[in-house]
């Protein structure tokens, strides 16, 4: 029988942030998605944002990177929320094993904790390598809101 890697999310430290860094999509998805050191500089950067971001590992290997708006409670409405997806990346050479499916998974269940998180919102570039399918595979749905020139997608929270 195959190993299954166990997905986890960790936090991003001096010790793992270089190679969290590193990851990269493909050349086709590049320009669809910021990279992680664009990522961690505009959750800095915008802290109204509530930004929340870990690594994604596959056992000991750092795959992806996740972030999310972890409940805005200002009114900004340059900000999208309170729950959005941000950022859902993983390396090019992990794509395709499930690993970002599980990793949002992991996103949604620590969601679950907040009991306000109905929904999570997320936004995508439209083209050829847009992550779009991915999200309506994994149970999103659109909307007829547009954030930033993007289509907006919306997912309930599952409660138990």
């Amino acid at each position: 029988m195959d190993h299954v890697a166990l997905v986890t999310l960790r936090e991003i430290t001096e010790q793992n942030r270089a190679a969290a860094e590193a990851i990269r999509v493909s050349a086709e998805q590049d320009e669809y998605v910021a990279g992680v050191a664009e990522s961690l500089t505009e959750a800095a950067e915008n802290p109204d944002a509530t930004p929340w971001y870990r690594a994604v590992y596959a056992d000991d290997e750092l795959v992806g990177f996740v972030m999310i708006s972890d409940g805005i409670t200002v009114d900004d409405p340059e900000l999208l929320g309170p729950y959005y997806l941000w950022r859902l990346i993983i390396d090019s050479t992990y794509q395709g094993l499930g690993y970002g499916t599980a990793a949002l998974d992991l996103v949604v269940e620590h969601l679950r904790t907040r009991p306000d998180a109905q929904v999570l919102l997320t936004s995508h570039v439209v083209g050829p390598a847009s992550p779009r399918s991915f999200y309506l595979q994994y149970g999103f749905r659109a909307t007829d809101l547009v954030h930033d020139d993007e289509p907006v997608l919306e997912y309930d929270i599952p409660r138990t």
